[in-house]
């Protein structure tokens, strides 16, 4: 597995790579640590190529102030891989240190290294410019990333210290790709789960496994009709107890978004797991609606899934 951790020397950067340790990710791992200088650092100038013949000061000046804050940048990583390697001895783990757009160079890094996952804080600041980057930096990454993305926030411990799993489901190719991801994780015994599915009035429902793009809709807007629903989703909570985690399907009427939220926050939910878009595309689950929402309101950290290609 390869995963691209985002680190600014924020609180938020801290915990996420804190919450790492409740992830499941396997023993197997390869971790780049990326740290980004929001700052343009021109090429040097060559003597030769000098006119008037001597720089200005306020450029020497600026030159100077850039590349101090590229060496802080390689600082925080180096001090953040340390950590990471403290804490998971089996995973080989590098860094990096770039001047650039922190967003843009996120994404850039995921799309030439291809890593299954990008961790993120929740909210933190380009390095030493004091600037909050969640509705910014990890929502940009978060739409414009083609693989899935961790928001991490501190781990909330439960009284009983067990771990708790929230996963949206809709039968979509996305919320069966997080369950396909909770599966292939490592998670402590007693780990708990709970697939909770948001109905309306209606509900896709795929009478073909075998052929995903056949559905129908069934009425859904009763009560009484709700184990109909739980029926649905029964095959995939099986799977996950076969795995060892114990499962329930959870059935909730009203806005996804908010109920995700609500539901995990209630709970004590440790991470949500959500697909990128929905049964209903961008009527409905698309990226920006749901997924965004939970991923910038949730108290717990969220993992947005999109399929392998």
């Amino acid at each position: 597995m390869k995963i691209l951790i985002a680190s600014d020397g924020s609180e938020c950067a801290d915990e996420a790579i804190e919450s790492l340790r409740n992830a499941g990710f396997p023993p197997k791992t390869e971790a780049l640590v990326m740290s980004v200088a929001d700052v343009i650092l021109p090429p040097a100038i060559k003597e030769e190529d000098k006119f008037p013949p001597h720089e200005p000061e306020a450029v020497r000046r600026a030159h100077k102030r850039a590349e101090q804050k590229l060496r802080d940048a390689e600082e925080i990583a180096k001090r953040a891989s340390q950590q990471i390697r403290e804490m998971f001895p089996e995973w080989q783990v590098r860094h990096e240190a770039v001047a650039n757009s922190p967003a843009w160079a996120l994404i850039g890094k995921a799309d030439e290294w291809k890593p299954d996952i990008v961790v993120l804080g929740a909210r933190g600041h380009s390095v030493f410019g004091g600037r909050l980057i969640l509705g910014s930096v990890s929502q940009r990454v978060l739409y414009q990333v083609s693989c899935s993305v961790r928001i991490a926030r501190e781990p909330r411990r439960s009284a009983d210290s067990l771990t708790r799993l929230l996963i949206g489901v809709d039968q979509s190719k996305d919320s069966n790709a997080a369950v396909e991801v909770v599966l292939n994780r490592h998670w402590p015994e007693r780990t708990q789960v709970r697939l909770l599915a948001i109905v309306d009035t209606v509900m896709a429902v795929n009478t073909d496994p075998d052929q995903p793009g056949v559905m129908k809709w069934i009425e859904v807007s009763d009560e009484e009709n709700w184990d109909q629903v739980r029926q649905i989703f029964e095959p995939l909570a099986e799977r996950l107890r076969s795995a060892g985690l114990d499962t329930a399907v959870m059935i909730r009427r009203g806005k996804p978004a908010d109920e995700i939220v609500d539901e995990a926050e209630s709970w004590g939910a440790d991470c949500i797991f959500v697909g990128a878009k929905g049964v209903r595309g961008i009527e409905r689950l698309l990226l920006g609606s749901v997924s965004s929402a939970v991923s910038s309101r949730a108290g717990c950290s969220v993992e947005v899934v999109r399929p392998v290609q």
